[in-house]
C-alpha cells in the first residue's frame, strides 16, 4: 500500500482519539448516495482550520481497500445507516495533498511530479496491467478500469493551493487545470471514477463565462447546501462541548459563532477546540497562513472597500455581489471581488438570503481590527476619534453634541460611507458608534419598515455592565426626534432588554434632508 494509493486509516484513527472528537461521519451517508450518480463530483471549498483535512481522511478510511476500518466506525454515526457495509474498504482510493508536494526546486514540475508519485504507486498495485510507459494519472486510471473494471474515488486535499500561491504562474495554473480536466471531465472520466472530492479555500477556478470543471457540485461558504451540518461545529455541538467543558455557552457564541450556512448557525471547529481544552478566550486566527494573505487586500485601492470594512467593523453588514469573483488571487476588479474573497477565506460571514457580508464574531472583529490597524488607515482613526466622542455625549445625555457629532460623521464623510439615501442613514449611525465594539455587543438591529428605521439596540458586555448603560437608538427621516423617541416607548423597544439590570438609554435621532441638519433627544429610561 501506497502514500496516496489506498492509503491506511492512521489519519483518521489520530483524530477519533483526540480529547475533541466531534462526529461528522453523517457526511459519509451523503456520499454514499451519490457514488456514480452525475452528482458524485464535489467540490468542498471552506477556510482554514474548518476540518476540510479531517473529512477528507475520513473519506479515505472509509472507502479505502488499504484499511481495515468496521471498527474504527464502529462507534459513529455512519455506522448505524443501512450501506454502511455496502461501500465500507471497497474501493482504490487516490488521496494526496497538494501541498505536500510543492517545494522550491519542484515547482515548476509539480503537476508531472503529482503524476509522476501516484502512478508509480498504482504500477506497484497493478503491476500486470500498467507498462512503464504509462504516465498519465488518467491514462492509468482508465486503463485499470478497463482491464479490472474498477473504479477509483479520488480525494485532493488543498486542491486550489496552486491556484493561491502561483496565481501570477499562468503555465503552472494552465497545466494543473488541464490535469484536472482530464481526471474528471468527459466521457471516459466517468467509466473510473465512482466519486471525486475536492476540499480547498477556493471554489473551482472559472475560466472566461464558465468553470473549466462545471460537473462539479460546489459547496462553499457562499451557499454549502446540504453540506452545511458538516462545516464547522453546530449550535448543538457547541453546546454540548461547553457544558462538558465547563464553559459559558453565551461568550463561546460571541467569540467564535456567526457563520449562517443554510440556516445553521456554524462555528469555527479549531477555536472552539482550542478554548475548550486551554479555556482562554482570544483570537486564534492569526495563528494560520491566510492572515498575512489579508492585510494587503484591505489596503487595495476600489471604491466602497475601506468604508464597507468600517461598517461591518461597527457592526452593521454591507450588500456583496459575490457573482463576479473569478475564484483566483490575481483577477479583482472590485470591492465585491475582495470581500467575495474574504468570505472564503472565513474573514466575513455571508448570509445567502439577504446577499449581506458581515464580521461574524469577536475572533473576527479583533483581527480585522488588527490587520486594519497594520495599514494605518487614516480614516479608521479618525472615525474611532469622533466615535468616541460621540459615545462619551450620548453616555453623558448631551443630545445637542450627539446631533453635531453625526452631523460632522455626515458632513466630513460623506464620500467615504456613500451617504446618498434614506437607509444610509443606518450606516451614518453605525459607523458614529464604531467605539461601542469595545464595551458593548455587536448591536441589534431589525430590517426597516416604511419611513422610519428599525431600532439599535447596544447591550454591554458583562464586564462593563456597572459603568455603561443599554442604549435603544430610532432613526427617523425628514420628521422629528420626539417622534423617534415617542416611537421607542409606543413599540415598547425597552421591553427587549427589560432582563438587562442596569441603566437604559432612550435615543431618538432625526435627520432633515432639506436642511441637512440632524437633531436628537435622549432620555434615561424608568424601570416600572
Amino acid at each position: 500500500m501506497g502514500r496516496f494509493v489506498n492509503p491506511d486509516n492512521s489519519a483518521f484513527q489520530k483524530a477519533v482519539n483526540s480529547e475533541i472528537y466531534v462526529d461528522k461521519t453523517g457526511f459519509l451517508s451523503y456520499t454514499n448516495k451519490v457514488i456514480d450518480t452525475k452528482q458524485a463530483f464535489i467540490c468542498n471549498s471552506r477556510p482554514r482550520r474548518f476540518g476540510k483535512s479531517t473529512t477528507a481522511d475520513m473519506l479515505a478510511a472509509y472507502y479505502s481497500k488499504g484499511c481495515d476500518s468496521e471498527n474504527l466506525f464502529a462507534d459513529l454515526a455512519v455506522s448505524d445507516t443501512e450501506d454502511f457495509h455496502k461501500y465500507l474498504n471497497k474501493y482504490d482510493v487516490i488521496h494526496f495533498d497538494v501541498q505536500w508536494f510543492i517545494t522550491e526546486n519542484n515547482i515548476s514540475e509539480i503537476v508531472n511530479t503529482i503524476q509522476n508519485n501516484i502512478v508509480e504507486e498504482l504500477k506497484k498495485e497493478y503491476p500486470d496491467i500498467l507498462d512503464s510507459d504509462v504516465t498519465g494519472l488518467p491514462d492509468a486510471m482508465s486503463i485499470i478500469n478497463q482491464e479490472t473494471g474498477n473504479r477509483f474515488i479520488v480525494i485532493i486535499d488543498e486542491w486550489d493551493v496552486l491556484i493561491r500561491d502561483e496565481a501570477q504562474n499562468q503555465n503552472i495554473q494552465e497545466a494543473y487545470i488541464g490535469l484536472l480536466r482530464r481526471m474528471f471531465k468527459g466521457i471516459e472520466p466517468t467509466k473510473y471514477m465512482a466519486l471525486a472530492f475536492l476540499t480547498g479555500i477556493l471554489p473551482i477556478k472559472k475560466l472566461k463565462t464558465q468553470s473549466a470543471l462545471n460537473n462539479f457540485d460546489e459547496f462553499t461558504m457562499l451557499g454549502s447546501g446540504n453540506m452545511a451540518p458538516y462545516i464547522g461545529f453546530t449550535e448543538e455541538e457547541v453546546k454540548s462541548l461547553a457544558g462538558k467543558y465547563h464553559q459559558n455557552y453565551d461568550k463561546v457564541k460571541r467569540w467564535y459563532d456567526g457563520y449562517l450556512l443554510n440556516n445553521y448557525q456554524t462555528y469555527n471547529p479549531q477555536a472552539v477546540v482550542s478554548v475548550m481544552l486551554r479555556g482562554e478566550f482570544k483570537s486564534y486566527w492569526s495563528e494560520t497562513a491566510s492572515y498575512e494573505a489579508v492585510v494587503p487586500l484591505l489596503n487595495m485601492d476600489f471604491d466602497g472597500l475601506k468604508s464597507s470594512i468600517i461598517e461591518m467593523l461597527s457592526g452593521d453588514s454591507v450588500e456583496v455581489d459575490v457573482t463576479t469573483f473569478q475564484n483566483d488571487m490575481v483577477s479583482f476588479s472590485s470591492r465585491d471581488d475582495v470581500l467575495t474573497y474574504l468570505i472564503h477565506l472565513g474573514y466575513l460571514a455571508y448570509d445567502q438570503n439577504r446577499r449581506r457580508a458581515f464580521v461574524p464574531n469577536e475572533e473576527i472583529r479583533q483581527e480585522l481590527s488588527k490587520a486594519v490597524r497594520r495599514k494605518h488607515w487614516n480614516e479608521m482613526a479618525a472615525f474611532s476619534r469622533d466615535s468616541e466622542e460621540l459615545l462619551e455625549a450620548t453616555l453623558d445625555l448631551d443630545a445637542q453634541a450627539v446631533a453635531e457629532g453625526i452631523e460632522k460623521i455626515h458632513r466630513e464623510y460623506a464620500s467615504v460611507i456613500q451617504y446618498n439615501n434614506e437607509n444610509s442613514l443606518s450606516s451614518v449611525l453605525t459607523i458614529g458608534y464604531l467605539s461601542t465594539i469595545q464595551y458593548y455587543f455587536k448591536p441589534v438591529r431589525e430590517l426597516p419598515t416604511g419611513r422610519g428605521f428599525a431600532d439599535f439596540v447596544y447591550i454591554p458586555k458583562p464586564e462593563y455592565r456597572s459603568d455603561y448603560p443599554a442604549l435603544i437608538v430610532e432613526l427617523k427621516w425628514n420628521q422629528k426626534a420626539q417622534t423617534a423617541l415617542q416611537q421607542i416607548k409606543e413599540k415598547q423597544y425597552p421591553d427587549s432588554v427589560l432582563d438587562y439590570t442596569g441603566d437604559i438609554l432612550l435615543v431618538g435621532i432625526n435627520y432633515d434632508k432639506k436642511t441637512k441638519e440632524h437633531q436628537c433627544l435622549i432620555e434615561r429610561y424608568e424601570k416600572k
